[in-house]
C-alpha cells in the first residue's frame, strides 16, 4: 500500500489517481471537507483508498498517520506532496508545513521502512534558482539533531529581507532544504534496502499553482516548453519514482520545470525576482 500526503487536490490527488490503480491508498490532509470531496471522487473511479485528516506540521498527528498505515498492511512507498506556497500563509507557517513537515514524515516512515520502501518528497524548481547567498545550508544540519534550533536559524534568515518578501524566502530556503534532506537521508534509507528522493516541479497549473499566478505567468517565459506543467505530468514522475522501476534511484533529486533552469542566466534571475517583487 501506499500513502499520499496532501493527497486531497493538486499533484497529490493526481498521484493518487495512478497510483491507486495498482495499489490500496492512503490518503492524508489537513482538509477534512476536501478530503472526504476527494475520497468520493476515487471511488467513483474504482480506486481503492483509505483517509486520515491530519497535519504534517505536527509530528503527533504524523505518527498517527504512520500507526493507521501500518494497520492497513506493509507499507510499500509515500509520496509526500503536502505543502504550501507564498500566498498561503506567513514565513513561520510556510517554514513548519514545508520543512518540519518533511523532517516529520520522513523520520517518522523511516523506522517501518522495510526493502524495496521508497519515500519521495516534493522539492521546487525554486530550490535550484534562489540566491545560494540566502540559503542557510550550514544550518540544515540541526534538522538531524535540534529541530527547534533549526526552525530558529530558518526564520532567521528570512529576516534579512523586507517582510513583504519574507514568505517567498521562506519557501525557497524550505524546498531547497527538503533537497538537501533527501539526499542526507539517502543513507538512512540505504541501510534498510529503501529509498528517499526529492522531484522539483516548476509552474503548475493546479489550484494551489493558481494562487502564484504572478509568479508562475513569469517563470513560464523563461520555460522551453512555454507552459507550465499539468498535474498529471508531474504525478508520473512522483509515481515512477515511488516504483520498483526506480529501484535504484535514490539520494537525488529530480528537477521536472520545463528546462526553466537549464536555460537561466544571472539577468535572467534578476529580472524573475524583480518581476515577482
Amino acid at each position: 500500500m501506499s500513502v499520499i500526503t496532501g493527497g486531497a487536490g493538486g499533484i497529490g490527488l493526481a498521484t493518487v489517481q495512478r497510483i491507486g490503480q495498482a495499489h490500496h491508498v492512503l490518503l492524508s490532509d489537513i482538509d477534512a471537507s476536501r478530503l472526504a470531496h476527494a475520497a468520493r471522487q476515487l471511488a467513483e473511479a474504482g480506486i481503492d483508498c483509505s483517509t486520515h485528516v491530519g497535519d504534517v506540521s505536527s509530528r503527533a498527528s504524523v505518527d498517527e498517520l504512520v500507526a493507521q498505515a501500518v494497520s492497513l498492511g506493509p507499507v510499500g512507498s509515500v509520496v509526500h506532496t503536502a505543502g504550501i506556497s507564498p500566498a498561503m500563509g506567513p514565513a513561520e507557517a510556510i517554514m513548519r508545513v514545508n520543512a518540519i513537515g518533511t523532517i516529520n514524515v520522513t523520520t517518522a516512515f523511516l523506522p517501518v521502512a522495510t526493502e524495496g520502501f521508497a519515500l519521495v518528497n516534493v522539492g521546487s524548481m525554486a530550490a535550484h534558482v534562489a540566491p545560494g547567498l540566502l540559503m542557510p545550508t550550514r544550518s540544515y544540519r540541526y534538522a538531524l539533531s535540534d529541530i527547534e534550533t533549526f526552525f530558529a536559524r530558518m526564520l532567521r534568515r528570512c529576516r534579512l529581507v523586507p517582510v513583504a518578501q519574507r514568505p517567498r524566502l521562506a519557501y525557497s530556503i524550505s524546498k531547497n532544504f527538503v533537497v538537501w534532506y533527501s539526499a542526507r537521508m539517502a543513507g538512512a534509507f540505504g541501510a534498510k534496502g529503501a529509498r528517499i528522493v526529492s522531484v522539483s516541479p516548476g509552474a503548475i497549473d493546479t489550484p494551489m499553482g493558481r494562487l502564484e499566478e504572478k509568479d508562475s505567468e513569469t517563470v513560464v517565459r523563461y520555460a522551453a516548453l512555454k507552459r507550465p506543467a499539468r498535474a498529471d505530468e508531474i504525478a508520473a514522475v512522483l509515481a515512477f519514482c515511488a516504483s520498483p522501476d526506480a529501484g535504484y534511484l535514490t539520494g537525488a533529486d529530480i528537477l521536472c520545470d520545463g528546462a526553466v533552469v537549464a536555460g537561466l542566466r544571472w539577468r535572467d534571475v534578476l529580472a524573475m525576482a524583480r518581476a515577482q517583487s
